[in-house]
């Protein structure tokens, strides 16, 4: 798969010579654990990449959840979608200010309600201000513009399925947090969960599929991390993470190297170490 890929991943030079292009719609979707004290919003408004609107994770959300960031309603999204001014026929970028964190949930939300032509920006904002590549304070501007809906079901696993998935083992859980966090040695930055994993999961942490300057590494060092880790990649997937924004990485990794069932469990640890009925195992998958 080339690396500059319109539909999965693009790299800073390739935003450079696109990003006048008309049909280029351009999202900073830059966002913060919770135990960080960062204001993404803030960040966006004092710089961004020129042209690019502030997806926030936060909002753009089902709120009458009490999980955070869940899948919007529908209805919420086309609403939120077409006041950015984004609609069919646009090619979307999305980046964030960490280089690979949020971006991919964004990304896999798109792909979610049908959208196809998305990419993450490799290294994100980090490597387009290395590189020298200018950033502004302006305000984008914008014109309403519909986008077609349609929902691709199957990227998306709820806490019933993921229970029958860790008790059949039909389907591999694979959990995007630290190996601390995995095996039940750290705590969460959520207060009130419990520490461990899914019984069954296997642990491939979302650093472990970055080059040190914030890029992802090549398909063919990704299947080695996945298999590494005990992955069994004839089977499909399901990723997970604290509460559902890094498992998009893995996702993001598994549609690189060409995995064609995978989804992702959008309550992640933050329903799953919520409940007491749930089982939670520690240690080493």
């Amino acid at each position: 798969m080339p690396h500059s890929d319109p539909k999965t991943l693009v790299s800073t030079a390739w935003l450079a010579d696109h990003l006048t292009a008309p049909d280029l719609r351009l999202f900073d979707a830059s966002w913060f654990l919770p135990t960080v004290d960062r204001d993404a919003k803030a960040e966006y408004t004092a710089k961004h990449i020129a042209g690019a609107r502030f997806f926030d994770i936060d909002e753009i959300a089902d709120l009458r959840s009490e999980l955070p960031h869940m899948l919007p309603p529908v209805e919420k999204f086309m609403s939120r979608v077409r006041a950015m001014g984004v609609g069919d026929g646009h090619q979307i970028v999305v980046y964030d200010s960490m280089g690979i964190f949020s971006a991919p949930r964004v990304w896999w939300t798109f792909r979610y309600f049908g959208k196809r032509d998305i990419a993450v920006l490799d290294g994100g904002l980090p490597k387009w201000e290395r590189e020298g590549r200018p950033v502004t304070d302006a305000p984008p501007v914008i014109r309403d513009r519909h986008m077609t809906v349609d929902k691709q079901f199957d990227m998306v696993k709820d806490v019933t399925e993921v229970a029958a998935a860790a008790k059949l083992g039909d389907w591999v859980i694979v959990d995007a947090r630290a190996a601390d966090r995995f095996r039940g040695e750290a705590p969460e930055p959520r207060p009130g969960l419990r520490m461990g994993h899914i019984p069954r999961s296997r642990n491939v942490p979302w650093m472990s599929l970055l080059r040190d300057d914030g890029t992802m590494r090549p398909p063919a060092e990704l299947k080695r991390i996945f298999e590494a880790a005990g992955v069994d990649l004839a089977k499909p997937i399901i990723s997970s993470c604290g509460s559902g924004v890094n498992a998009a990485i893995l996702d993001l990794a598994l549609t690189r190297i060409g995995h064609k069932r995978h989804a992702v469990y959008d309550g992640a640890w933050a329903e799953w170490g919520m409940y007491n009925d749930l089982a939670v195992a520690t240690g080493e998958a």
